[in-house]
């Protein structure tokens, strides 16, 4: 008899999570500009909730390790768009490249080479994003701003890699307005690349503000916004699977 209710407890929690997610994506999406595209940004997600999000609207799913994101397109698969948006580390480039259809976080010419490397021996041509450290913090990944023109030059020689545009984080926690200055100054530079005119470069997507600065980053000029818990509620890390 405790079993059945523990297990019918389990269900009914299940339930709910399963109804907050479509809600919780309806109402984005119903809120969202035209032409402003929605990640569901899913570390440490089941692959079900990844499943339920896409159910509900979601066509694109970003993944900050890769073989979280290995997991959930076994279940997913070629439903939805794969964003890559954690730190990307060369040893894992070569599996990356081939579920993904963006790399929002190239920042460094090192890193471009190899996903260019990659590409070239399976035919794909891949799409990323240059990630500015807006905030110039020295303990986060990204480019400083005065180093991104000349990392875009650089990476536009690589034949199997396009720059789409670019991509910054900001200010995770605290009063949204503080991100309002780093959103500025991406929308700034991502408007001067774009005058460049450089080959294999077309500036299409700026992708900025998380589920705490979002809205600003929209008002900024975000075409991009990557929101976890907004979709999902509060990540639980303790039951986070196994990063690689």
């Amino acid at each position: 008899m405790l079993l059945l209710m523990l297990l019918l407890t389990i269900i009914g929690r299940g339930n709910l999570v399963v109804k907050m997610i479509k809600q919780n994506v309806n109402q984005i999406l119903s809120e969202l500009p035209e032409g402003v595209q929605l990640v569901a940004a899913a570390k440490t997600r089941q692959p079900v909730e990844i499943l339920e999000a896409v159910e509900a609207g979601v066509k694109i799913v970003g993944e900050n390790y890769v073989q979280e994101a290995e997991r959930a397109y076994e279940v997913v698969g070629n439903r939805v768009k794969w964003h890559f948006i954690g730190h990307l580390q060369k040893n894992k480039v070569t599996k990356t490249v081939r579920i993904f259809d963006m790399i929002e976080t190239v920042d460094s010419v090192g890193i471009a080479r190899e996903i260019d490397k990659r590409c070239a021996l399976i035919g794909k041509i891949m799409s990323v994003l240059i990630e500015i450290n807006s905030g110039r913090e020295k303990q986060k990944s990204g480019v400083f701003p005065d180093g991104v023109e000349q990392l875009a030059g650089e990476i536009s020689a690589f034949p199997n890699i396009r720059v789409m545009g670019l991509m910054t984080m900001g200010p995770r926690f605290g009063n949204p307005e503080d991100s309002r200055p780093y959103f500025v100054e991406t929308k700034r530079i991502f408007e001067k690349i774009k005058k460049l005119n450089l080959s294999n470069i077309e500036m299409r997507y700026l992708s900025m503000g998380m589920t705490n600065s979002y809205k600003i980053a929209v008002e900024e000029g975000a075409n991009i916004v990557r929101l976890g818990s907004r979709i999902f509620g509060e990540r639980d890390y303790e039951k986070s699977l196994s990063r690689g």
